[in-house]
Parts: C-alpha cells; structure tokens; sequence
C-alpha cells in the first residue's frame, strides 16, 4: 500500500505538471511581435501610413480585401459589380457581427463613407478612396449601391483601402476615442485591449470570427524602433517574429536554423518630394551665402533633373541597402499594372547634372538641408545621408536632419520643408491610383493630389491621368497611365529612388507569408508545421 504522503506529493506533482502544461499551451498562442515603426493612431480613418494600416488590419476589414500580392478577394462584400459606367452594386456578407455583437449592416458602411472626409486633423487622409462616390443608396440592409460622378474602373481597389466601422460607436466619436478604445470596435480577427503610443498595441482573439478562428489568443506588437534591439528581442524569445530584419543581418540569419527568413520585392517606393509650392526659395533652400533665392531652384525641370542625375541609385542597393533594393523609375516596380518598360532608372552622371544646374542658372550651385523621417524606413537614415554626400560632388551645399515619424510627416504635409525624403506604398498595385495622389495637382474636393507634398503641377498630366482614370476597358486604360507615367516621370514631378524588400524573421516553429504591402499581418503568420 502507497504511504498517504507519497499519494498526496504525487497529487501536487500532477497538478503541477498539468497547469505547467497548459501555461505553455497558452503561452504557445499568446504572440508578441516586434515592429519597426510606430502605430500613430487606432482610428482606421485618421492617417493613411502603412504601419496604421497594416495593423487596422486586425481589429477592422474593408468591403474588399488583398491577398499577400494584392490581389482583391472578397471582405465584408461578397460580390460586387459595376451595372454601367457610373453604378455600382456591393452585396454584403450576411451574419457577420460587430465586436460588441451587434450585427453588421449597409448603414454602417454607408456611415463609413460620410465618416472619411470629416476626420479632423487628419495628416495624410483617405478622402482620395471615397471622393468619386457621389451618392450612396441602401438598397436593403445587405445590398448598396453606389454612383460615381465619372467612370470609375478603380472603386473596387479603392475600397479596399476602406476600413468599415460601426455607426452605432462611431457617429459621436473622435479619433480620441478610437485610441482610447471606446470606439475601436470593428468586425475583424482581433479586438482591442491596449494602445500605447509609440510602445505597444495588445489585440485578442474575437472568437466567433465569421472568417474562422485565428492560431493566437493574444497578439502583443511592440514598437523596436531600433534594429539592433528588435533583433536582440528575437533572439532572446521576447518577440517570436520581427520585420524589417536589418539588411546587415539578413545573410546571418537565413543561416540560422532556428529561425525562418522570408524576403519579397515591395511595393514601396522611396522617393524625393521637391517642395515647388512658392515663387520664391521654399524653406531650407538658400544661395551659397545662406539668403533666400528670388526664384524656386525646383519649379525649373533642369534643377530636378540635377537633382535627379546626380544620385547613384546602384550605390544605394549595393552599398546601403546591401542589395535589398531595386533601383526605381517610377513609382512601382514593372511587373505591376500600368508600368512602362520604357521607363529606367536614371543614369548617374554628376558631370552632366552640374551642366544642368549651370544651364539653370545655378553655375555654383546652392544650398539646402534635405529632410526625412527616422526610422520610418530601411535604412532611411543612411540612405538621406548618402544623397546628401552625393549632392555635395555637384556643388550643393548640403546638411540633413531627421524627425521622428509622427513629427516629420505632419511638418512634411504643411509644407514646412523644401527637400523631403518620403516612401509610398501603392496598395491598389497599379500605378494610376499612386499617381493620383502624388503627382496629380492637389484637389482635394476632387481627392486628387492628396499627398503631393511637392505640390507639383502639370495640366497635361492631370487630362491624362483623369481620362485614364474614367477609361473602362483595360487595355486602353493601362495605355493611357502608362503615357501619363512617361510624361511625369520625363519632367521628374518627382524623384524615385528604389523599391524596398522587405524581409522577416520568425522563430523556430513560425511561419510567415510575405507580403507585397509590406504588411506584418499576424493572420499571415501560422505555426509551422
């Protein structure tokens, strides 16, 4: 016979045994992530910048959504189609449930829609996704139609862009009570638990999820604006997966067999804005005394091209970016729709960039401080500081200074810089809809030119673009954007630079599918098995 105190240990040793157990199973589906840029706001409407939206994501969904190569499937829609040239109609997916339990309806959608353009303050808005949209109808409390003031061929992609939120939460809601949570309550994957600016967003499972149950319980996303500590984080369990995987530790760590490394070519491209809004020298541009100048150096196409000319493109792939890089011409990479193959990325040639700016009236050059964010994309600062080194070999008196992101993008859009270095994911995959808003002459009331910080203008270019814009038939409409890239990128409304690759890396046991977008999903990111 077993002696009682042998039983009763035996009793505390399985009990002991079976809670270990089933801590490690939750721990196995509580996962913490690490970001390399900060979540500026929880409200899906208030600032169109990647990080936000990627992690809306989770907590929100749009009628359409885009699989990891931005194809469009079906959201909260489950069909939709055009019924003539200026008449849409979205059926919606039926049983579907808001957070809080309240059901999902057409009235919230179109509550959405009126809610877009009215966010105040908003730096960089979404206005340019529903400003087509003239008239909304509800025909039932699942079906809506939808009337554009021109053909439209893009409000598909455009609504994807869209995050659908509650009318019910949201009618009286600031952006305020978006990141408070009192309102952050969508239809998504995940809810809302905590949002700490500039430190960490914790997110839990919404079981019941119309589309199936998630791996994880609990997502938890610190921001590691610091490469080296978010790698640091990986690899000592803090995080179980990170993106943005420094470009000089990525050959590293594809070694290690106790993580997983994926890489794909983006969508992203980082570019120059040339701040062309004033007559006179925008800010930060002076002659080589430090006075302001009588005319903008950048409203004259020889300076841009300069400007252009003079950047080494390969140097910045192969030396800064260690190769995680493409070169860029336009605004996304040519196996997306409406690139041209004509156009390449342009030759650095220093010598021929000097005779430019003297032909410009500029033999000596000039003087200016180029501006950019820190942190916000890879390699940012090294990449600003190479184009600065570059500018100096032509005769432009150069300096740099960096913002964090939430400062620098708000400055950016008040025009309070004259050379910005800024990036643009094009989520729709096609070029029109990037040009549109960063190329087109800014109007707003048309929710054109949204984010064309340089203020760049060219009537040609707009009849172009708008044409395209309202072109139905495929073929014709590609044609059409494709001279429309030509024409801007001829007279460098702006300058492209390169096209990132991004890169991720998760733990033993995790398996992510890349993205186009750049996205850091959690719902891409599976156990392995």
């Amino acid at each position: 016979m077993i002696p009682r105190f042998i039983r009763r240990l035996a009793i505390v040793l399985l009990a002991s045994t079976v809670a270990l157990a089933t801590t490690a199973a939750h721990a196995a589906r509580d996962i913490s992530i690490g970001l390399q840029a900060a979540i500026t706001s929880m409200d899906p409407h208030y600032h169109n910048l990647s990080p936000n939206n990627s992690m809306m994501l989770h907590v929100f969904e749009g009628l359409i959504k885009r699989d990891e190569n931005q194809k469009l499937v079906p959201g909260l829609a489950t069909s939709w189609k055009a019924i003539d040239d200026l008449t849409w109609e979205f059926k919606l997916r039926k049983n579907v449930r808001f957070h809080d339990g309240s059901p999902l309806t057409a009235d919230d959608v179109a509550f959405t829609l009126k809610r877009v353009p009215n966010v105040p303050n908003s730096p960089s808005s979404f206005a340019t996704f529903t400003k087509p949209i003239v008239d909304v109808k509800i025909v039932d409390p699942h079906t809506l139609v939808f009337k554009t003031a021109t053909p439209h061929v893009l409000l598909p992609s455009d609504l994807a862009s869209v995050m659908i939120v509650s009318k019910l939460h949201g009618e009286k809601a600031t952006t305020e009570d978006y990141n408070a949570g009192k309102a952050c309550i969508g239809t998504g994957p995940y809810k809302y638990v905590e949002f700490i600016p500039n430190q960490r967003v914790v997110l839990k499972a919404n079981y019941g999820y119309w589309g199936g149950e998630e791996p994880w319980d609990k997502l938890t996303f610190k921001i590691l604006t610091n490469a080296a500590a978010r790698v640091a984080a990986l690899l000592s369990g803090d995080v179980q997966m990170i993106e943005n995987v420094p470009t000089s530790d990525i050959a590293k760590m594809e070694k290690d067999k106790n993580l997983s490394v994926v890489s794909k070519v983006s969508n992203r491209v980082i570019y120059v804005h040339l701040n062309q809004s004033t007559e006179k020298s925008p800010p930060f541009v002076f002659d080589k005394s430090g006075k302001p100048m009588d005319k903008n150096p950048f409203r004259d196409v020889r300076v841009r091209k300069a400007l252009s000319m003079a950047v080494n493109r390969d140097a910045i792939v192969d030396r800064v970016m260690e190769k995680k890089a493409v070169p860029a011409a336009q605004l996304l990479p040519d196996i997306f729709y409406g690139t041209s193959k004509k156009l390449k990325p342009t030759r650095f040639d220093p010598e021929g960039a000097r005779k430019l700016l003297a032909e410009a009236g500029y033999p000596n050059g000039f003087s200016m401080t180029l501006h950019g964010p820190a942190g916000r994309y890879i390699n940012d600062d090294k990449v600003i500081q190479a184009l600065a080194q570059f500018y100096s070999r032509i005769g432009i008196d150069t300096k740099v200074e960096t913002f964090p992101a939430s400062v620098y993008f708000n400055r950016a859009t008040n025009l309070e810089f004259g050379y910005m270095l800024l990036g643009w994911g094009t989520e729709s995959g096609e070029q029109a809809s990037a040009m549109r808003s960063l190329l087109a002459t800014r109007d707003p009331a048309k929710g054109m030119g949204v984010n064309n910080r340089g203020r760049y203008t060219n009537p040609a270019f707009d009849k172009l673009l708008e044409q395209a814009l309202v072109t139905m038939d495929d073929k014709k409409r590609e044609g059409l954007i494709q001279q429309a890239a030509e024409m801007v990128m001829g007279e460098v409304g702006l300058i492209p630079l390169h096209y990132e690759v991004s890169t991720w890396a998760a733990a033993k046991g995790f398996k992510y599918t890349a993205r186009t977008d750049q996205y850091t999903v959690a719902t891409s990111l599976k156990p392995s098995k």
